[in-house]
This record gives C-alpha cells, structure tokens and sequence, in this order.
C-alpha cells in the first residue's frame, strides 16, 4: 500500500503558504502547508505519537549499527513511510549505536534531549527550509555526543560540518522526499563522520530499501537503496 494521507490515504498537498487547519485526530488548531487532496491535516504530534516506544530499542540493543537499530524502529506500528518521527529516529539510532561502539554517553539521558529536539524539527522542512530533518538530525547527535552548544568552539564547528554532510548527500540525489532514503544517507554520512573525527567506529552497511512499494514517490534508479542499484554509491 503507497502511504500518503494518515486518514484517508489520499495523495498529500504541499502549500506554498501557511494556512489555518485543524488536526483530523486531535482536533488542535494551527498553521501548517500540508494536507492531503481532502482537506486532512494530522499534526506532528498526532503523527509522531508512539515515539516513546523507540526507546525499548535503543536502551536494549548492543547493535553497533544505526541503520539496523533504525529498521526495527521504522518496522513499529507507529512509524510511517514518511513523517517528522524520522527527524528523532536518525539521532536515536546514532546515539545507541555510538553508545555501544564505546562511545563515552549517558545513553538514557541523551536518548531524551534527541526527543526533545527532533520533535522541533516540522515535518516537510526538507522542501520548505531546504534542510531535511533526517540531516539535521545527525547534527543534533553530534552536538549531544560533544556537549555542543552556541558558545561551543570545535565541537561547534564539528555539528554544522556534521549537517552540512548529510545535507550535502541529501540534494545530490535530489528529490521528492524519501524519509527512508535521506535516513539511510543521512545515518552513513554519521557513520564515516563519526569514524574519522571522533574515533568510532560504527558499523557501516549495505542497505536495500524494503520499502520502496510503500512510496507513491520513489525514484528508484536514481536511488542508490533501491533492490537494483548498488548501495556502496552512497
């Protein structure tokens, strides 16, 4: 089934201005650029609402893997085949995985300040900002892990190079968005980032998307995850 509307499953409609809608779940009023074709607006509370249940995951794997700690996120009940769940799921699977590759983090804490700054990243940033939330989220990892903030000096720097990767190998394949595609982008950019600047070293991958049929939007060959195509390009 290709995924679009949460409601109906009607293709979704990208605003170029905010308008006032209210959320087909909660019923919460605000200003958004998404809707589907029928008018449905769903939050990104409501869409990201299961979220907690990532943190069983992240607190009893010993996977050294982010992309494999990821997929048994996405395969939850709650995850969809796009959605701003995606911009905290990338940090979370980076953050364990560190952990467990001998990264010195409090794992629980750190899980629990990525939740709370994915959750300020909207979904469709990727179009409307020209920053994917997948992306961001990987400098929100190395921020966490290097105790980044505005007044940080190298580990300063170290974030925005962090993003500016992701995001770098993000636009090179272009769009239309794929939160699974820019997830697994995303989380190998981190994964040589990581290995390189701070010394760990995560395992790194091959990836064959298992999703593609769920996406109305894939662009298959030009996708370097799709079945066909060899994921080392990534």
């Amino acid at each position: 089934m290709q995924e679009e509307c949460l409601i109906c499953k009607a293709p979704l409609v990208y605003l170029q201005e905010d308008q006032e809608m209210e959320c087909a779940i909660c019923h919460k009023i605000e200003r958004s650029k998404t809707r589907c074709v029928n008018g449905h607006y769903v939050c990104n509370a409501c869409h990201t609402r299961g979220l907690d249940s990532v943190f069983g995951i992240c607190l009893t794997t010993d996977s050294k893997d982010p992309v494999e700690i990821l997929e048994q996120m996405m395969a939850l009940p709650f995850c969809h085949m796009h959605g701003p769940e995606h911009h905290t799921m990338v940090g979370m699977a980076l953050l364990t995985a560190y952990h467990n590759a001998g990264g010195a983090i409090d794992l629980p804490r750190a899980l629990g300040e990525m939740k709370n700054r994915g959750a300020g990243v909207p979904g469709g940033a990727c179009g409307f900002w020209g920053a994917c939330g997948a992306g961001i989220s990987t400098g929100m990892f190395l921020s966490i892990v290097t105790g980044s903030t505005p007044l940080g000096g190298e580990n300063f720097g170290l974030a925005h190079k962090m993003t500016a990767r992701a995001l770098g190998a993000i636009g090179a394949v272009g769009g239309p968005r794929c939160c699974k595609r820019d997830a697994y982008l995303s989380l190998l950019q981190a994964i040589d980032f990581v290995r390189t600047e701070l010394g760990v070293a995560m395992v790194r991958p091959k990836i064959r998307c298992t999703h593609f049929s769920q996406n109305a939007q894939c662009i298959r060959a030009r996708c370097p995850f799709h079945p066909k195509e060899p994921s080392e390009t990534a």
